[in-house]
């Protein structure tokens, strides 16, 4: 079918499908360009070939040129930078799941685009696969410091608030548990490491693990040193909790292709089920105990 005979409505899919395919030919040729690693270059190269290659079909049928999304390109390039080419790529993946439809609904009429589809679908998927990014080796680390985080210190300082019932107490009092339980997760992490056979460094492990464990820590106590409060210092932890979850499963999801709902549930039950229980528990030794600050 020529270019003056496609009826309107494909016509507009087509061009869309042109810009979404040089968009993305850009941004996997400059991230190629960003990287030193031969194997990750030449895997994003390769990529880029064939989304160029796609575009270069879908003009064809429209006779016209189509300029990339600026927007698009310096968004996920950014995303790369700050959270790895892993997660920008199968993130940028994942909102094609609509063009797949649209591609098939193409490939009905347009002859040769049943290719297209294919490659969309296969191809890149077995090439985005071979990516092997540093970080990605250490997201065991991550989620063991920031799982113990969540759940270690957001039940300790539940119990710990109807016990000692002084917010600067309560923040002083987690920021030191979290300190020592930080060093303690990254000395078993790098003592874990050593006796693993994986290609992961024991030391670079044991950082990711404490430093994770550590942010984690900052991030839910600072509330009870700017809040007054005890209870809602302890409800703004508890979000920032949701915070944490909420970013890291989606991250995790994406990157290793996971359920984002299962993964979430699973995480958040944990940690609020503790935290709950140690509330109770703190609430219960002030109550009957008398053991009050």
């Amino acid at each position: 079918m020529s270019a003056t005979n496609l009826p309107r409505e494909t016509r507009k899919a087509i061009l869309q499908a042109q810009r979404s395919e040089i968009t993305e030919y850009h941004i996997y040729r400059r991230l190629a360009q960003r990287i030193d690693d031969e194997h990750n270059r030449s895997v994003l190269e390769r990529i880029a070939r064939q989304e160029k290659d796609h575009y270069d079909f879908w003009r064809e049928h429209t006779g016209q040129d189509v300029s990339p999304s600026r927007l698009q390109r310096w968004l996920y390039l950014f995303i790369a930078v700050v959270f790895g080419i892993t997660f920008a790529i199968k993130l940028m993946e994942r909102g094609e799941e609509d063009a797949q439809e649209t591609y098939e609904e193409l490939a009905e009429t347009i002859s040769g685009a049943e290719r297209i589809v294919r490659e969309e679908e296969e191809h890149e998927q077995q090439l985005i696969d071979m990516i092997d990014e540093r970080r990605l080796r250490y997201i065991g680390s991550i989620v063991r410091g920031l799982n113990d985080a969540l759940v270690e210190l957001s039940g300790a300082v539940a119990g710990l608030t109807f016990v000692l019932n002084n917010t600067s107490l309560i923040g002083t009092t987690g920021f030191i548990t979290g300190i020592a339980a930080s060093l303690s997760m990254a000395g078993s992490e790098y003592l874990g490491s050593k006796s693993e056979e994986t290609d992961k460094n024991p030391f670079t492990a044991a950082l990711y693990t404490g430093l994770a464990y550590l942010l984690v820590v900052l991030f839910l106590i600072f509330p009870y040193f700017v809040l007054g409060d005890v209870i809602l210092a302890l409800a703004v932890m508890l979000a920032n909790v949701l915070v944490v979850i909420v970013l890291f499963t989606f991250y995790t999801s994406v990157t290793r292709d996971l359920s984002f709902r299962r993964e979430f549930g699973e995480m958040a039950a944990i940690s609020f089920g503790i935290a709950a229980i140690t509330f109770v528990i703190g609430f219960a030794i002030r109550s009957y105990f008398g053991v009050e600050v």
